[in-house]
């Protein structure tokens, strides 16, 4: 896995083993039941996220990205940073790892990476907030996160199917 110093930090400090499907939310699990497809463009999307209309994108990247992009559910988490914190980073976690396993399944090898985002939204009440989103890295395509390391305003990783076989 590759993270900034920020996603560091908090994995050091969130128990993050013996993750499950019940760590994922019950709108996110029927994404994840539903599997994933293929666009046109030959995008790797997942099925439940995909719209009835495809819009228009750039790239392959910019597609997967788009499409599988989203916040995670977080409106009955606690609002104290040292509580909420962990539970998001759960959520988030057992999320990809089962979509990350699917796609292993759906397309025989563990090209589908990860994105996961934590930060703090812009609003009155400041919450922690993250998002979680799919993509493939293409070798002629800049990077999802260029220089996810020097990411200094979030915390940030990119994970791989590999990664998921430690926190389960």
């Amino acid at each position: 896995m590759r993270s900034n110093a920020r996603m560091r930090d908090i994995l050091r400090a969130t128990d993050i083993t013996g993750l499950t499907d019940q760590d994922v939310p019950p709108p996110f699990r029927e994404v994840v039941e539903r599997g994933w497809s293929v666009t046109a463009a030959g995008g790797r999307v997942l099925a439940g996220l995909r719209p009835a209309v495809p819009g228009l994108c750039l790239d392959r990247l910019a597609e997967e990205a788009t499409v599988n992009g989203r916040g995670m559910t977080d409106y009955d988490l606690p609002s104290a940073p040292r509580e909420r914190t962990p539970l998001l980073l759960r959520r988030c976690l057992a999320y990809v790892c089962a979509c990350l396993r699917e796609a292993r399944e759906e397309f025989g090898d563990t090209q589908v990476k990860a994105y996961v985002s934590l930060s703090f939204a812009d609003t009155d009440e400041g919450l922690l907030t993250s998002n979680v989103t799919f993509c493939t890295p293409l070798p002629d395509v800049r990077p999802y996160i260029p220089g996810l390391e020097d990411v200094t305003d979030a915390a940030v990783a990119e994970i791989s199917a590999e990664d998921c076989s430690v926190w389960r």
